[in-house]
């Protein structure tokens, strides 16, 4: 058997050909569209192919998005491989058999997939499109079934040369809109053969009505088709993501499924018989025959070879294009309104200058999330003072530009040291307070811009007044530390920030840096000026991993108290008394050797079992401080200061560590989750 795969990085084949743009519903593109649908309709009705069997491989990610906006990559909380035989008869009977399954859960997890999320997408949907057992979408039409005409528009847009092994084929886009947006429809483009007008490739979202369940945000979907037998155009590559968020609360918190498929093998017209075709549509193999699938390589070994394309995330781009098409018509599932809090702590959170302090948030959305609105606000039962935030937010294409005022409780730290809700018992029980704080009143304006795959600028402009904050509180057991008077006059700054995010799930090297230039004019007249960076770098080692992580940072004179770097005891130099260390100048190398060793498996759930093992991770942590800041009870370091440490981290979610000062000659412990998990707490 022949077969010509096209290879359908559209975005990257060929130059855009003589084929522009046009206006939606030109005749030209109506014109396309009706071949389309007669061509789909044709293709269904060739008596040349009676059935064909073919071999699906893939794979599925259940994965959690954490922390301010979502923007770092997820988490793998699970990943399933499936092996599937495939077969279909003429005119539209399908029938799937999952031979080979296996998984691996990294965080617990009951995730149970809907059996259509098991399999592949076969005849494009065919008349009506239909997701999770109809529990998720359920009959949207197809806009190439023959009542597409009547409730779709569209728009040509480019026309891209694509070579096959035996001819080149031109591809047109045709864009694709509902006439009606508040009906079950799809937002998506067509690439159709210029030849034949057969269906190449469909990426598309959906309209907000599509969505049954009310936790869904969105779902992207992208089909492929390879030419097989140099006539038929019959699935080659899938990939489908549905995205949830709660319903009744907005916490940066998104549950994310993400299936990728690889279809192969056809054999064609081999005589299938109709009793093949009963009952389900997916069927499996008994469990002990699942189990003993012969796998080419260890499951690990699988996911880094499709982690990679699953981390650049075409769907992203599927859904960029499709917001592009909808204009400012919003296409999430979700509502406009809701309850809204960037973290736990925002709810309840503990400390010694306000004493226990609730909070609640509303966001209110329009156009998708390109507007947003949000309004926090919190009352400490020590300090009697209340406190907030509003902000508002227009994002258009990479770019987003911000407008907030607030009065708010902020750490002195340029990076947390512990997870906040970790902080709150540590304060309220034992009187053990992670933090150094000032009050900030004022306003902000900034501008934020995408950059590359996983990169970021922004530009921030502000006026800000600083106030000292007094101990207040008393905790269950032990005594609070006085908190620094870190008050002054007031502030214009000037910040230029860049990011470059991690990698994501999966990886075996990593990469994330990011830095902030600050210029500031104290009232009076005094400027000051300030450079803080931080970043770590992840590589292999054989089976185990070397983690480096630094911080540092300069500055001029006339340094305001509230900008000091400091450094010492947890989450910088273990062992230390905590930021017993400061100045204008910072530095931190933290070397870690990451390596997995033998740990119980425990059950999740009836299909899934933790790792087994867990990561031990020996360190050695080094640091200094120059240059005390005027106001400050921080002194500079009498020569670089050091740690050596063990860590115990399980689940990618718990950590211990233990570090022994070699200065001080004292052992501490630390306890928390993984840093990971710190911006939702």
């Amino acid at each position: 058997m022949r077969v010509a795969i096209a290879a359908l990085a559209l975005g990257a084949l060929g130059c855009p050909g003589a084929l522009s743009a046009q206006a939606w519903n030109s005749n030209d593109a109506l014109a396309l569209a009706r071949r389309a649908v007669l061509r789909r309709s044709g293709a269904a009705a060739d008596t040349s192919l009676h059935d064909y069997k073919a071999q699906a491989h893939g794979f599925l990610f259940f994965l959690g998005a954490f922390g301010q906006g979502l923007a770092d990559p997820p988490r793998l909380v699970k990943a399933d491989q499936l092996e599937l035989e495939v077969y279909w008869r003429a005119p539209a009977s399908s029938k799937q058999r999952v031979i080979g399954w296996r998984d691996q859960a990294l965080l617990p997890t009951d995730i149970n997939y809907h059996r259509d999320h098991l399999g592949i997408v076969q005849n494009n949907f065919g008349a009506a499109i239909r997701l999770g057992e109809g529990d998720e979408v359920r009959d949207v039409p197809h806009p190439l079934a023959p009542a597409g005409l009547q409730v779709y528009d569209f728009a040509l847009r480019d026309t891209t040369a694509i070579v096959l092994p035996e001819r080149e084929v031109r591809v047109i886009a045709l864009r694709v809109r509902p006439k009606d947006f508040s009906l079950p429809r799809i937002v998506g483009t067509l690439y159709l053969d210029a030849e034949t007008a057969d269906l190449v490739r469909m990426a598309f979202n959906f309209t907000p009505r599509s969505y049954l369940d009310p936790e869904l945000e969105d779902v992207s979907i992208e089909l492929d088709n390879a030419l097989w037998e140099q006539r038929y155009w019959l699935p080659y590559r899938q990939e489908l993501e549905i995205r949830r968020r709660a319903t009744w609360l907005d916490v940066p918190v998104r549950g994310i499924i993400r299936a990728r498929w690889e279809i192969d093998g056809y054999a064609f017209n081999l005589g299938l018989a109709n009793s093949w075709f009963s009952g389900d549509e997916i069927t499996f193999l008994p469990k002990a025959e699942r189990d003993s699938f012969p796998w080419k390589e260890p499951l690990a070994s699988a996911l880094q070879g499709v982690a990679e394309p699953v981390r650049e995330n075409d769907l992203e781009r599927v859904r960029a294009e499709a917001e592009q098409i909808a204009g400012r018509r919003a296409l999430s599932g979700l509502k406009t309104r809701r309850l809204g809090v960037r973290g736990v702590s925002d709810l309840l959170h503990a400390n010694r200058v306000e004493g226990l302090a609730l909070g609640a948030g509303i966001v209110l959305r329009g156009g998708g999330e390109r507007r947003e609105l949000r309004a926090l606000t919190s009352y400490g039962f020590a300090d009697h003072r209340a406190k907030g935030a509003l902000a508002a937010v227009e994002r258009g294409g990479r770019g987003a530009l911000e407008v907030g005022v607030y009065r708010e409780v902020r750490d002195v730290g340029d990076s947390p040291v512990i997870a906040p809700l970790v902080n709150s018992f540590s304060s309220q029980e034992f009187g053990r307070d992670y933090g150094d704080y000032y009050q900030a009143e004022g306003a902000r304006v900034t501008y934020r811009h995408g950059v590359g795959v996983r990169g970021e600028w922004r530009a921030t402009v502000g006026r800000e007044s600083i106030g000292s904050l007094p101990v207040v509180a008393a905790p269950a057991n032990g005594t609070f530390r006085p908190n620094p008077a870190l008050g002054g006059p007031g502030v214009d700054l000037l910040q230029l920030g860049f990011e470059r995010r991690s990698e994501g799930f999966a990886v075996r090297r990593d990469l994330h840096l990011e830095s902030v230039v600050e210029a500031g004019r104290l009232d009076g007249g005094p400027t000051y000026w300030r450079i803080w960076g931080a970043g770590h770098v992840l590589v292999p080692a054989g089976a185990t991993r070397l983690l480096i992580r630094a911080q540092g940072g300069a500055a001029g004179p006339d340094l305001p108290a509230h900008r000091a770097f400091v450094l010492g005891g947890r989450g910088t130099l273990l062992g230390e008394d905590f930021r017993r260390w400061g100045g204008a100048r910072m530095a931190l190398l933290h070397l870690e050797w990451r390596v997995p060793v033998p740990f119980v498996a425990l059950a999740v759930g009836p299909y899934a079992r933790t790792p087994r093992t867990l990561t031990l991770a020996p360190f050695v942590a080094v640091g200094s401080t120059g240059r005390p800041v005027a106001g400050t009870p921080w002194a500079a370091t009498p020569g670089p200061r050091a740690t050596l440490g063990l860590g115990l981290e399980w689940l990618g979610v718990l950590r211990c560590d233990m570090g022994f000062g070699t200065a001080t000659r004292r052992l501490a412990v630390a306890l928390d989750v993984t840093r990971d998990f710190w911006g939702i707490l």
